[in-house]
């Protein structure tokens, strides 16, 4: 009998042991979609499409547990945060180049000086490779006089003849290609700088904006020219 009740008793405090360790994550209570209250101690998967209750064992809400998202659906948050992230790394990297640009033109003369001395950069280079097509456009007649010679079947010219006007060739059509970009270059400039300024003037706002200061300050430079 003393082992009958012995077993009895040990029975009996594993099953108040595993009924307390049923409890301890909480009751799960959800309607279902054809209406029916379920009620589990574990996430109900008839509910997975809809928010889940959890329940304290005394009846209290303990916390909501939101529906499961499918692939398509985590597929879409993921794409969703990782743009979110892309803007703010976006929006961060715009402040860096305000700041930069603030350093870097504290004032308009300053940068209207720098725009002035890379214009008169670009006329120079253009000039220089102006010059040098005059002397390639000199070296290319006295190879066609050479060539003359040869009209009738250029393949008999000699192979350096034959090199020295391909080179010429091609060093002439760098040299026009190189004026072409220098002449978009500049006006290109400009609207770079145009930006850059419009972003130098408010760029104080917009960084004291962001540490809850305001956004009515100007730079001194800024104010002044209005």
């Amino acid at each position: 009998m003393r082992i009958a009740w012995g077993v009895l008793l040990a029975c009996g405090l594993g099953c108040g042991a595993w009924a307390q360790q049923a409890h301890v994550g909480g009751i799960y209570t959800c309607i279902d979609g054809q209406g029916r209250k379920l009620t589990s101690d574990r996430p109900i998967p008839e509910c997975n499409d809809r928010e889940q209750k959890v329940l304290n064992p005394s009846g209290t809400l303990k916390q909501k547990v939101g529906p499961s998202q499918t692939a398509a659906e985590r597929a879409q948050q993921e794409a969703k945060e990782k743009q979110e992230l892309e803007e703010r790394n976006r929006v961060t990297e715009e402040r860096r180049r305000d700041r930069a640009l603030l350093v870097r033109y504290p004032n308009k003369a300053l940068h209207d000086k720098e725009r002035a001395e890379v214009l008169a950069q670009i006329a120079a280079v253009s000039k220089a490779a102006s010059t040098r097509l005059v002397e390639l456009a000199t070296q290319r007649k006295k190879l066609d006089d050479e060539m003359e010679f040869y009209k009738k079947d250029p393949a008999k010219a000699p192979l350096y003849l034959r090199r020295q006007v391909d080179e010429n060739t091609q060093n002439t059509a760098v040299q026009q290609r190189f004026i072409v970009d220098q002449e978009e270059e500049a006006p290109a400039l400009g609207c770079r700088r145009r930006v850059q300024v419009g972003r130098a003037s408010r760029g104080p706002a917009q960084l004291n904006t962001a540490r809850g200061l305001g956004a009515g300050i100007r730079p001194a430079w800024r104010a002044a020219s209005r």
